[in-house]
């Protein structure tokens, strides 16, 4: 099974998109945008970033566990990571986003 964006409405009238791998786990979950224009552009923006492995941020939280952030050229957020138990799991995520960055969009707003 292929990855996929699944847009969603959010709070507010706002929007947000995850990238779900072809097991269905997300392995991104963007920030929220003011308009459905404004995610379609991050989506397009995972796209284009996601082969640049510049444009990840890998990060430890304060509890420990690794993510990373998905940047895009500008240094501006597009995405974060859930939480993994080792860096060698984040670094997978990293490859599955890498992998599935030109997934198609499943648009849950209707």
């Amino acid at each position: 099974m292929a990855g996929k964006f699944v847009l969603n409405n959010a709070k507010g009238g706002k929007f947000r998109f995850n990238l779900r791998a072809g097991n269905g786990q997300v392995v991104l979950t963007s920030e929220t945008y003011n308009t459905k224009k404004a995610a379609e552009n991050g989506i397009a923006s995972v796209g284009k970033n996601c082969g640049n492995d510049k444009c990840y941020d890998r990060k430890i939280a304060k509890n420990g566990k690794p993510y990373f952030n998905l940047k895009a050229g500008n240094g501006q957020v597009i995405g974060k990571s859930q939480m993994y138990s080792s860096n060698a799991a984040m670094e997978k995520g990293i490859a599955s986003v890498k992998n599935n960055g030109a997934a198609k969009v499943d648009d849950q707003t209707k």
